[in-house]
């Protein structure tokens, strides 16, 4: 059975950059750029030319892809020639193999937004792919509001995308406002098929205001659509757009897509899913979404005992593929519903051997009461592999921390600015030796990161033999959280590190002292990082 070509076109650069808080660097966007082309997309909207700075210089130094690299813009203005437009000019000086325009296919957006009659737009559409086509480029004519206009005046709607269509453009029908469901977009599609307009030469692009793009991008799919618009990690304005993220590995795994179609992406490229997402989210300096399917940092964990010991029998028992086709791991996380099935697998993990059976109940046990305190070791299994080690006698102890102080003090520079200076002094005996460090928490541009930063420099200042190995460490998030309230109240924090070798872990203090809580978790975060590089007790 021959299958059908469906063809991907990445937004990320352009309607990703749309999302509340995201603003690419020009150098970013060639990252993103080369990271999309070898994940194997088939079109890379990088921006519109013209629009803003970022977007020219892109264009000026985009780097050259397998992917066809497209420019973004919108169609001609009335009372003026496509040939003589200055904003349709830049999007087609940026000399891309293909241009996107949008245009208006709502009757409302038409008279309320562009104040212009409605022939007036049909014929800006018309002339304005008729000229993208004159000069040899790929057109594609993003029909804004579509869905919504069909159900306003199906007639107007379809004279739109027609006259675009007419003058040689692969027509995408935008769910721009993320209100239609599924079982719209397939009728909808399907009555736009029926009117002429074939599916090779029709697309899909939704928003996801009602958790429905990746749904409605499939039912377009199903209805014939064969061209699918979206961004990585659901990037966009609002609520985001559909999530290429998901919608590759369903499209590469699941049926009938599996078997009906075929996509640039290939099966063996499908592992670099997890990372390429991961690594937009570093470039944005934000938390990855543990919850995101297939590659998410829970999308394959398996808390409870119960599954715990069917997934160690046959993990087809709760997961739906195989997490390394995506790039992903399974996770065993420990917490107070854990078994001893858990414990087992997290231990063999961990590359602990010759385990004393009579030592698992009492890890249990002591997980259970720990996060009866206010411990949660399934978000932090840096400083459940330590614990666990402490109880099998397996934790060298590497340093003492023989005393620790923490100052915070509010004062005026000598511009006369109030600013907070954060300060810590930190004693460690390493071996027979002694030694103190103190650091301030002070950035290069003078602000104070706080006494939690002063702590992490101080403890890692000077640990002797150890300093070196970790030296590439560093603190990319963290997290508090008070569990119990009033005069009671009991501070949890979750540190997330990193080093150069591309390992990320967690780990956890509590304490009514929120800097106690903190101190704690960074010194799990460096005995655990020592255990990793194999150090050697002094």
């Amino acid at each position: 059975m021959t299958r059908e070509r469906l063809t991907l076109f990445d937004t990320t650069l352009r309607d990703g950059q749309q999302t509340q808080g995201v603003q690419f660097s020009t150098p970013e966007k060639v990252e993103i750029a080369k990271m999309l082309d070898q994940l194997g997309v088939d079109y890379i909207e990088g921006g519109w030319p013209g629009a803003n700075p970022t977007d020219s210089e892109f264009f000026s130094n985009a780097p050259k892809t397998n992917a066809t690299m497209t420019a973004f813009g919108m169609t001609k203005r009335a009372g003026r020639s496509a040939e003589n437009d200055d904003v349709l000019a830049a999007v087609l000086n940026a000399n891309t193999p293909a241009v996107c325009l949008v245009g208006k296919t709502h009757d409302f957006h038409v008279k309320t937004a562009l104040g212009i009659t409605l022939d007036e737009n049909v014929e800006n559409i018309e002339k304005s792919f008729q000229h993208i086509v004159s000069q040899s480029r790929e057109a594609l004519f993003d029909a804004e509001h579509f869905f919504d206009g069909y159900k306003s005046n199906p007639d107007y709607a379809l004279s739109c995308i027609h006259a675009a269509f007419n003058a040689g453009a692969l027509v995408v029908l935008c769910d721009t406002n993320g209100g239609t469901l599924p079982a719209e977009v397939t009728e909808i599609v399907g009555k736009v098929i029926a009117s002429g307009i074939p599916g090779d030469r029709l697309g899909i692009h939704t928003h996801n205001d009602t958790d429905n793009a990746v749904a409605g991008s499939l039912a377009a799919v199903d209805a014939g659509a064969r061209h699918i618009q979206g961004t990585l990690n659901g990037l966009g304005e609002r609520c985001g757009n559909a999530n290429l993220t998901s919608l590759i590995p369903t499209l590469l795994l699941k049926e009938p897509y599996k078997s009906r179609y075929a996509i640039g992406v290939k099966a063996e490229n499908l592992h670099l899913l997890t990372l390429a997402s991961r690594k937009l989210d570093d470039i944005l300096n934000r938390v990855p979404n543990k919850h995101a399917p297939y590659v998410g940092a829970s999308a394959f964990a398996h808390k409870a005992g119960l599954h715990a010991s069917a997934i160690l029998k046959d993990p087809t028992t709760y997961e739906h593929i195989d997490p390394a086709l995506v790039g992903n791991a399974r996770i065993i996380p420990m917490s107070n519903q854990a078994g001893q099935s858990n414990l087992r697998k997290r231990l063999a993990e961990m590359g602990l051997k010759d385990i004393d059976t009579n030592a698992l109940p009492r890890i249990l046990d002591v997980i259970k009461q720990r996060e009866d305190e206010g411990y949660s070791y399934d978000t932090a299994q840096a400083s459940f592999e330590l614990l666990a080690r402490r109880e099998l006698g397996q934790l060298p102890q590497f340093f003492e921390v023989k005393r620790y102080k923490v100052t915070v003090e509010r004062r005026k520079n000598k511009y006369d600015k109030m600013i907070s200076l954060s300060e810590a002094v930190v004693v460690v005996k390493v071996g027979k030796d002694k030694m103190l460090s103190v650091s301030e928490s002070m950035d290069e541009t003078g602000s104070d990161r706080g006494p939690v930063n002063a702590l992490s420099k101080a403890l890692a200042k000077d640990l002797g033999p150890y300093s070196a190995l970790i030296d590439d460490m560093r603190l990319v998030d963290f997290k508090v959280r008070i569990t119990q309230g009033g005069t009671e109240a009991v501070t949890r924090v979750i540190i997330d590190s990193a080093d150069s070798k591309g390992r990320r872990w967690s780990t956890v203090g509590v304490s009514p002292n929120i800097v106690d809580a903190s101190f704690e978790a960074l010194l799990d975060a460096i005995n655990w990082k020592l255990v990793q590089e194999g150090a050697h007790v002094s």
